[in-house]
């Protein structure tokens, strides 16, 4: 059948990546897609939030299956217009999307339902907000409620600075989104990405991954959309899953389905590892991004099938396998990120560092013009390697790194640090 992919990301790259490979695939389309994308399926100039356009398009080349990969049209709506046309898709109606369009919502849901999560409060109000701040002390974590793009979390080591937060989305920083504010208690832990596709009633685990949300190295300076990440992540022990979804995911989607918005999809839980056990930070209605790329590595069965799965209802009768490899993916980003950065340069040497052996790039923010590359975004490129170790993907992800010639980009050159120090210890 045709096949089309909904986004323009490193997630929507890797899925594209993925479905073409299967023998279900007939033609593969993206929208809109990016400047690697288009090797491996047609890239169609559409807005993923054109929902008429989107529609048109599927009628033309008769489109069997979409996939949507981003948060935006989600929330807005997309799976369930969709679903009024008759036409299968992978991803949760708007409601079920609130537990990623709405922090406020998924924190309520978690005190009805005792989901273990971070204390918390919710305002619209600066002087409610700032009150509680008052209580708790710092550090303390700050969010506004609505989708902003990976850059609506701050975590406020300062009394002062949480109230300065609370004066910046309640003023309009993040537009709708900051209509209301979340005010939470600090987690102390290690954090991992733990993933499970859902299709209303039926849950099947997937990997866990850890990702890396600072900057710099060391985990300095300010959160990021991901600036790297690996898979399996040591931290998540097979018991500790266990507890993930017996604990936390399970009573969601039970939640979910007695809410009548039942969850189907991918359910992304962003964990602490605290000294009393997995608590959830938030929740994504979508694959993670950078997640997607190393969960897709690792992944050895053919994607679609799960996928559908999740919209037909069954899931149960799904089995999946995994390589008995790490996958580790360095997020290549445009100098200046997540401030301003430049865009429109161009970057060279990506045949040779995709050459190296276990090596795939995949693209984030870039176009294709005149068989050139260029970046176009804050986060541009994810070199992801698979390797027998920890270390041994590090090294060949850094290897095709180095080879890659863009001086207006950088890089951490710690990613997967933690997972290597375990493998050490081991030793």
């Amino acid at each position: 059948m045709n096949i089309l992919v909904i986004g323009s990301g490193g997630r929507e790259h890797a899925l594209c990546w993925a479905i073409a490979k299967s023998p279900l695939c007939g033609k593969l389309y993206c929208a809109p897609g990016n400047g690697g994308i288009g090797r491996v399926a047609e890239c169609v100039p559409l807005s993923p939030v054109d929902f008429d356009a989107i529609i048109a398009f599927i009628r033309e080349k008769e489109i069997g299956f979409v996939v949507i990969g981003p948060e935006d049209p989600l929330v807005k709506g997309l799976a369930d217009r969709l679903d009024e046309e008759g036409i299968a898709s992978f991803g949760p109606s708007a409601k079920a999307a609130q537990l990623e369009g709405s922090k406020g919502f998924t924190k309520d849901l978690c005190a009805e339902w005792d989901i273990p999560t971070a204390a918390y409060g919710r305002f619209s109000d600066a002087a409610g907000a700032k009150g509680l701040i008052a209580k708790m002390g710092a550090p303390i974590v700050v969010k506004a409620d609505g989708l902003a793009a990976g850059k609506g979390v701050i975590i406020a080591e300062t009394v002062e600075h949480a109230n300065n937060a609370i004066d910046e989305i309640l003023g309009g920083r993040f537009g709708a989104a900051g209509a209301e504010v979340v005010v939470e208690e600090f987690l102390e832990g290690e954090e991992a990405s733990f993933f499970a596709l859902c299709d209303g009633t039926h849950v099947l685990p997937l990997a866990a991954a850890q990702d890396h949300k600072r900057v710099f190295d060391n985990d300095q300076g300010p959160n990021t959309g991901g600036m790297g990440a690996y898979s399996p992540a040591p931290v998540m022990t097979p018991g500790l899953s266990v507890r993930v979804m017996r604990e936390i995911v399970e009573p969601t989607v039970r939640a979910m389905q007695d809410k009548g918005m039942p969850f189907k999809g991918v359910l992304y839980a962003g964990l602490m590892i605290t000294k009393d056990g997995p608590k959830l930070i938030e929740y994504n209605a979508r694959f993670g991004d950078p997640e997607c790329q190393v969960l897709m590595m690792r992944l050895d069965c053919d994607v679609l099938p799960l996928l559908m799965a999740c919209h037909a209802g069954t899931l149960d009768k799904a089995s999946l396998r995994w390589k008995d490899e790490v996958a580790l993916t360095v997020v290549m980003a445009a100098e200046g990120y997540p401030g301003d950065y430049k865009k429109n340069t161009e970057i060279k040497g990506l045949a040779e560092a995709g050459s190296e052996a276990g090596v795939q790039i995949f693209h984030a923010g870039t176009k294709a013009e005149g068989g050139r590359i260029f970046a176009t975004g804050g986060r541009v490129l994810n070199v992801t390697a698979t390797g027998k170790t920890t270390a041994e993907a590090q090294a060949r992800a850094y290897r095709a790194v180095d080879r890659i010639d863009w001086p207006e980009g950088f890089c951490r050159r710690d990613i997967g640090y933690r997972a290597i120090e375990r493998e050490k210890l081991k030793v």
